[in-house]
């Protein structure tokens, strides 16, 4: 079966078929980076071009619309981080400009068809009826920090300008 054939849930969203082809790429062009670029480049890379994936994913998996939307909104950001990478790469001169103009046309298909999901979910607005216009989120813990009026930090939290300025 071809990718994207017959496939439910996220898995057959074009923007997550797109998104696995830029995903693909990446994995292809940070094995043939230098390595000295392993723990740089090639690493943010990976790590932008899964963050595409995982986003949409997740966002997928969300009830709410607007809680749909924070994840997809995260994952255009990271869309546009890894072509933010693939230009480093060619101005680092370890990619063609031909190859940077292929990963330009995959991301902008892959923002299209984000955007195009997007526009379709605020019009959706799955959730609405039941929990309002307002973004859904988990009561997390308070936390109290109390800074008595007068009172001195102790020495050590106090930057010291010192300790910021390089020894020669």
């Amino acid at each position: 079966m071809e990718e994207g054939q017959g496939e439910k849930g996220f898995e057959g969203l074009a923007c997550y078929q797109h998104g696995l082809r830029l995903f693909k790429a990446v994995y292809r062009l940070a094995a043939q980076l230098p390595a000295h670029e392993r723990y740089n480049l090639a690493d943010q890379l990976r790590r932008a071009a899964l963050s595409v994936l995982l986003n949409i994913a997740e966002g997928y998996g969300r009830y709410h619309y607007l809680d749909k939307l924070r994840f997809f909104y995260i994952a255009r950001g990271s869309l546009c981080e890894t072509l933010s990478g693939f230009i480093a790469a060619c101005q680092a001169g370890y990619i063609e400009d031909e190859q940077l103009a292929w990963a330009r046309t995959a991301e902008a298909e892959a923002e299209k068809s984000l955007n195009g999901y997007i526009g379709f979910l605020r019009k959706q607005q799955q959730g609405s009826t039941e929990y309002g216009h307002k973004l859904l989120h988990e009561d997390g813990p308070e936390y109290h920090i109390s800074i008595l009026a007068g009172s001195e930090l102790p020495e050590h939290t106090i930057p010291d300008s010192q300790s910021q300025v390089p020894s020669s």
